[in-house]
């Protein structure tokens, strides 16, 4: 089967992963719709505040997953084959498209009429994979970004613009580790793949951003919902207690 066959199956399957909504799908196992709850996006954070830490946790990993899994894939099947050619190697190609056709997917579901999540989290998944194949140095990119969104929500309270924090580093690393494989030695074939490659980079931030217009545009205003991470963990424990002292009563009235 030639690349582009492989190419073109691959970017379908990794747009059909992201169509699975799991803030959906979770939220209608506790008998609710999350689209219909606070912001009414159904992602990781509307899921934390409003079904708890737990669940908007569980939503984050199952999201990432959906980028992880497309990438990964790609990056195996591909990282031994090379364009016709030149030396441009399919999987640093493979990676970056399936990873925005699964963003894409989870931004823009078919099957839910085009109205699905922001795409943090698969970005993540997409960044974490891209980064990790390539070894320490760039995984330490995205764990430091992820630390550092995560130390700015905790004290900001600004969800959205610590989304921003956790994908932008890591595409810039991204961007950056292309051109010290390919940057020095652009032949008049290969140059067109590297293009290429930086331009699906730019288009999965890009289309993530875009999904965060509404937020951008209440942060000026100053009417964005915050995301109290203390606040979560604070009703998480209360719940534990909660369930742990009807379980102590119903065990006493046995």
């Amino acid at each position: 089967m030639s690349n582009f066959w492989i190419l073109f199956i691959l970017a379908i399957c990794s747009y059909l992963l992201g169509n699975v909504n799991w803030a959906l799908i979770i939220s209608k196992m506790k008998n609710t719709d999350i689209r219909k709850m606070g912001s009414g996006n159904p992602g990781t954070l509307n899921m934390s505040r409003n079904l708890g830490l737990k669940f908007g946790l569980l939503t984050f990993f199952l999201d990432i997953m959906k980028g992880v899994i497309p990438t990964l894939v790609a990056f195996f099947l591909l990282k031994d084959k090379y364009f016709d050619g030149c030396g441009y190697v399919v999987g640093d190609f493979a990676i970056y498209l399936c990873g925005l056709c699964a963003v894409l997917g989870h931004i823009y579901p078919v099957f839910l009429k085009f109205k699905g999540g922001k795409g943090i989290a698969t970005t993540i998944g997409v960044f974490l994979v891209c980064s990790c194949a390539y070894g320490a140095t760039w995984t330490a990119v995205v764990i430091m970004a992820l630390v550092a969104a995560l130390a700015f929500i905790y004290f900001t309270e600004f969800g959205a613009m610590g989304s921003f924090i956790a994908i932008t580093p890591p595409a810039v690393g991204a961007s950056i580790r292309l051109f010290l494989l390919y940057g020095t030695n652009l032949d008049s074939k290969t140059i067109t793949f590297y293009v290429l490659s930086n331009m699906l980079i730019f288009a999965i931030c890009l289309f993530t951003w875009f999904a965060h217009r509404l937020n951008i545009k209440r942060m000026l205003a100053g009417e964005e919902h915050p995301t109290s991470i203390k606040e979560m963990v604070v009703k998480m424990k209360a719940k534990k207690a909660q369930a742990k002292l009807e379980a102590e009563n119903k065990e006493n009235d046995n």
